[in-house]
């Protein structure tokens, strides 16, 4: 009973050290591409991927205390505010939202494809809704120019699109990390 209580709390510190460490190397992430402009879209996506193996090796609250802590972090301390709004508003949390989303119908008699559906529906909505936030910051708070109302037409049907390939290229991405990587990359206090 004793060794186990001792093993846990081992897996307990080593889960929060690593959790700093990717806490540390997302708020770099982030600093590559406020640092320059053009990245700041892909690195903050970059940066989401550190919650990816958050969700899988830890689970729980580990990606989620992962997520507030490098975009409070990179708020407070990048120069530029553009990048790190992205990761907070956009980005950064959605492959935690991506797990819960895609757990509705599992334990259920649905159709996959309808479960599919289901999915890419509440995917959709959460991605425009946080979408429109973003754009409010940008206008309102980080005082960038407002565009004609056809371009932002156009913006939302594009960030649509690009979601969507993002939406596959994270699963690929997921399953690479599960499969591949996974096991020879070892974090300690994952899951086995």
């Amino acid at each position: 009973m004793k060794r186990n209580s001792r093993i846990e709390q081992s897996n307990r510190t080593k889960r929060i050290a690593v959790s700093g460490v990717l806490i540390a190397l997302g708020v770099i992430i982030l600093y590559v591409g406020s640092l320059i402009e053009v990245l700041n879209i892909s690195m903050a996506a970059i940066a989401s991927l550190i919650c990816i193996i958050a969700v899988i090796e830890y689970g729980g609250l580990y990606p989620l205390m992962i997520f507030v802590a490098t975009a409070l972090l990179s708020m407070l301390l990048l120069p530029e505010k553009f990048t790190p709004t992205l990761y907070a508003l956009l980005i950064g949390y959605y492959p935690i939202l991506k797990e819960l989303i895609e757990r509705i119908g599992k334990g259920r008699a649905m159709p996959r494809r309808l479960a599919s559906v289901i999915h890419y529906v509440i995917k959709l909505v959460f991605f425009n809704i946080a979408l429109a936030a973003v754009v409010l910051v940008a206008v309102y708070i980080l005082i960038l120019p407002e565009s004609a109302e056809w371009l932002q037409i156009v913006t939302f049907g594009l960030a649509n699109l690009t979601f969507l390939v993002y939406d596959l290229a994270l699963t690929r991405m997921i399953s690479m990390y599960v499969f591949r990587v996974r096991q020879r990359f070892r974090l300690p206090g994952g899951r086995r």
